[in-house]
């Protein structure tokens, strides 16, 4: 009888360690992606400008871009330290 005990004690424990202590399960999750980010987009009325990101100082690689095209925002890809820039008038 004891021997049954043992054995069933020791399937309990078994079985509560491939379980785990009853917390919640916590899910992997990759880094947020801050592109997708809700705010404020930048007024550009009336504005005319771009910054073009690249990946190294030899500006042969772009990785993203940002600016206004007059009335609207547009950004795409990831900045960087290793950019150009260029504004014009929209009339």
């Amino acid at each position: 009888m004891r021997a049954g005990r043992a054995i069933s004690g020791a399937l309990l424990a078994t079985g509560l360690m491939m379980v785990g202590c009853g917390g919640p399960v916590v899910e992997d999750t990759e880094a947020p992606d801050l592109t997708s980010q809700e705010g404020a987009l930048p007024n550009c009325e009336g504005r005319n400008y771009e910054y073009t990101y690249y990946s190294d100082a030899t500006h042969s690689t772009v990785v993203g871009a940002r600016g206004c095209d007059c009335y609207f925002w547009s950004a795409w890809g990831r900045i960087t330290e290793f950019h150009d820039y260029v504004s014009d008038t929209c009339w």
